[in-house]
C-alpha cells in the first residue's frame, strides 16, 4: 500500500511574520519548516503503511527547492517526496495549489491520501476536497482514526456530537485533525537517513499544467490591503451593587444585542 501525504512547508511561526509589500501575501523566502498539523498526517500514514511492501509518499509545493520541512518528514519515516517547485507557481488560490498537487499525487499513484484539515498559514480548509474533486477520489474529513480493511477504509469521522463511522472505497482523501495520534520525534538514525532519501524535483511543466492557470496569473482572488487589527480596547469594571443584572441588559441593548 502506498499512502501519499500532503505536507505543507511553512515560515516559522516563532519568527516574526513579513509580507510582500507589493502582493501583500506572505513571505516564504529561506528555510520553511513543517506545517505543525502536517505531523499528525504523516504519522498516521506510517501508522497505516506498516506491512511489507508498504512506504509514505510525501507530497509538497514550496517556492526555491526548499526541503526542510520534507526532511523532517523523511526523517520521522516516510520513504520518499515529491517536491513541485517553480517561480510560476507564486501568488497561487487553494484551487491552483490544489491542481499542481492533485497532478503530483496522480503520479506517485496512491491507495490513500491523508492530509490534514486545514493549513495553520491558510486556515481555509477548502483543499482537501479540491484535490479529491479534481483526482476523482471520495472524501472524508475530520477523521479521528483511520483503518484500512482490503480495498476500503474505514473512519470514525469527528463530529460536534461524537463520532460517525464512515467506509469508503479507495483510493480516497482522508483528512486528519490534531491530536488524533502522537506523532514521533525524529531519531538520530532518522535524521541522517533522510539526507539520502529521494526527492522527486518537479515543474509545472513536469505535471503538464498550463501555467496561466496557477500562481497569480490564475488566481481567482487578489489581496487588495492589509492592515493592523485593531488593538484591543480597555474593559469597563461593573461592581454589582445590586443592579448587576439592570447594567448587563443596559449594556447589551447599546449593542444591540437585545
Amino acid at each position: 500500500m502506498n499512502v501519499v501525504v500532503c505536507v505543507k512547508q511553512i515560515p516559522d511561526p516563532a519568527a516574526p511574520a513579513a509580507l510582500d509589500p507589493v502582493t501583500k501575501t506572505l513571505v516564504r523566502t529561506g528555510k520553511l519548516i513543517m506545517d505543525d498539523s502536517d505531523n499528525y498526517g504523516v504519522e498516521m500514514a506510517l501508522q497505516l503503511a506498516n506491512g511489507e511492501g508498504d512506504e509514505v509518499t510525501l507530497v509538497s509545493m514550496a517556492p526555491g527547492g526548499e526541503t526542510s520541512g520534507l526532511r523532517t518528514g523523511l526523517a520521522m519515516g516516510a520513504a520518499k517526496a515529491i517536491l513541485v517547485s517553480d517561480e510560476a507557481l507564486a501568488g497561487s488560490d487553494a484551487l491552483g495549489t490544489a491542481k499542481v498537487l492533485a497532478a503530483a499525487i496522480a503520479r506517485a499513484n496512491p491507495d490513500l491520501v491523508v492530509m490534514a484539515t486545514e493549513s495553520t498559514d491558510g486556515y481555509t480548509g477548502t483543499l482537501p476536497v479540491q484535490v479529491a474533486e479534481l483526482l476523482g477520489f471520495p472524501s472524508v474529513t475530520f477523521a479521528k482514526s483511520i483503518a484500512v480493511d482490503g480495498s476500503s477504509v474505514k473512519v470514525e469521522r469527528q463530529t460536534e456530537a461524537g463520532y460517525d463511522e464512515v467506509v469508503c472505497p479507495m483510493p480516497a482523501v482522508v483528512t486528519v485533525t490534531a491530536g488524533v495520534v502522537e506523532p514521533r520525534y525524529p531519531s538520530f538514525k532518522g535524521i541522517m537517513a533522510a539526507k539520502s532519501k529521494p526527492v522527486d524535483n518537479l515543474t509545472v511543466a513536469d505535471l503538464g499544467i498550463d501555467a496561466s492557470q496557477v500562481g497569480a496569473a490564475g488566481a481567482r482572488q487578489e489581496i487588495t490591503d492589509v492592515s493592523e487589527a485593531e488593538s484591543r480596547g480597555s474593559g469597563e469594571i461593573v461592581v454589582d451593587e445590586g443592579d448587576g443584572a439592570q447594567r448587563i441588559v443596559a449594556f447589551l441593548e447599546q449593542l444591540k444585542v437585545i
